[in-house]
């Protein structure tokens, strides 16, 4: 197993480190151990923005939304004034 030593860690850092592991019931080794393995470990991808949209309106009904059909093809947006 591998052994970190941090140094220049300031006061108030090191002070809420042991809040939080006082908090959880570990010791501030055991904590600091909890905070890098949590911040290194794989994320699951944040969804995309479409999927957040159909979330966030799936729960009131969003997603049973019936659209009118198109009544002209879809054109580029002119951005010239």
């Amino acid at each position: 197993m591998a052994t970190l030593t941090i140094r220049g860690l300031d006061e108030e850092t090191h002070a809420r480190l042991r809040v939080m592991a006082a908090e959880h019931g570990r010791s501030m080794e055991a904590e600091v151990r909890a905070i890098l393995q949590e911040s290194v470990s794989s994320p699951v991808p944040p969804a995309g923005l479409g999927t957040r949209i159909h979330e966030r309106f799936a729960a009131i009904g969003g997603a049973d939304l019936e659209l009118p059909p198109r009544t002209e093809a879809a054109r580029p947006a002119a951005f010239e004034s």
